[in-house]
């Protein structure tokens, strides 16, 4: 018989699960890891002051037309991409990072699926999310690490300044990007411990109880 138990716990595990996937998916895409001082262009009689950021994957420089920055990808062909264009550690900082996000999707796919099923291959499928979710979590902190490794590059000393080295970005300032990354990684670890109560509370006496009373749809909080 197919049960379906929901608890307070195991629900709180899913949603921030998903909370900190759609974080890191958020600074992933964002170009705004690390912003330049503002600058301005003249278009007529109109004055438009924007700045320049870059991100582990895209980037945004000089607007064309009177309200928004050009922003576009670093890596036009991939991991392929010149090394001056997209530094070798943004290049590995993006692997790391999509691999975190795979992990996590497959953990919030799996946390939607606990509802009905509790193991998998005979194991717990909180315990296998959990430990899942910290190895996700392992790749975003290289990831993140990754990417003030390439400040010293000839494309971010453009950017920012000749001063600009590894961890000291000169006249540049971080940006809302790598602020989402570092908490969604934060969030990330706090899934896996979450996962332990999420376990527990699935299993409990109540829950028995509640199977044993015939009930099908067991909610608890």
């Amino acid at each position: 018989m197919l049960y379906v138990i929901v608890t307070a716990r195991s629900l709180l595990w899913v949603l921030t699960s998903l909370f900190s996937t759609l974080l890191m998916l958020s600074a992933f895409l964002s170009p705004s890891w690390l912003l330049s001082a503002p600058e301005t262009v003249y278009f007529g009689n109109e004055t438009v002051t924007y700045r320049p950021s870059v991100g582990v994957y895209a980037k945004c420089s000089k607007p064309i037309g009177f309200e928004y920055p050009v922003c576009t990808l670093l890596a036009l062909r991939g991991l392929a991409t010149e090394s001056f264009i997209y530094p070798t550690p943004w290049k590995a900082a993006t692997v790391f990072l999509a691999l975190g996000l795979s992990i996590m999707s497959l953990t919030v796919c799996t946390g939607l699926l606990s509802c009905c099923f509790q193991s998998i291959f005979k194991k717990s499928i909180f315990n296998v999310s959990g430990a899942a979710q910290a190895i996700a979590g392992i790749c975003y902190i290289i990831g993140v690490m990754l990417h003030p490794m390439a400040w010293g590059s000839e494309r971010v000393q453009k950017l920012c300044g000749r001063e600009t080295s590894a961890f000291y970005p000169d006249k540049c300032s971080i940006g809302i990007g790598l602020w989402l990354a570092i908490i969604a990684t934060v969030l990330t670890f706090v899934c896996s411990c979450l996962s332990l109560p999420a376990e527990k509370s699935t299993s409990s006496d109540k829950v028995q109880d509640k199977i044993y009373e015939g009930q099908t749809l067991i909610c608890l909080t």
